[in-house]
């Protein structure tokens, strides 16, 4: 069975994101004052083929705890769903 997971890597909290800060420093200086924070992060599309939602989940989370997401500094979560047909 073919899978996609969807993945959302961000900076814990407690760690600096001096890209953020840089992102909120450009928004600012083009007029969107409004903007008070910016947190950056990453974001995959993983297609994996598994026998089930659970084999499917447990790839994903070890993708992540192995090379997607470094522990120490960041989370990360994702949604999980039946890979959509490709279309050629």
């Amino acid at each position: 069975m073919k899978w996609q997971a969807n993945i959302r890597v961000m900076l814990k909290p407690s760690v600096n994101d001096p890209q953020g800060l840089s992102i909120r420093g450009a928004l600012q200086s083009l007029g969107f004052t409004s903007v008070e924070d910016v947190r950056a992060g990453k974001y995959f599309q993983v297609r994996l083929t598994a026998d089930d939602r659970a084999h499917a989940q447990l790839q994903v989370e070890q993708m992540c705890d192995k090379l997607l997401a470094n522990p120490v500094i960041e989370t990360f979560a994702f949604e999980l769903a039946e890979a959509p047909e490709r279309v050629a």
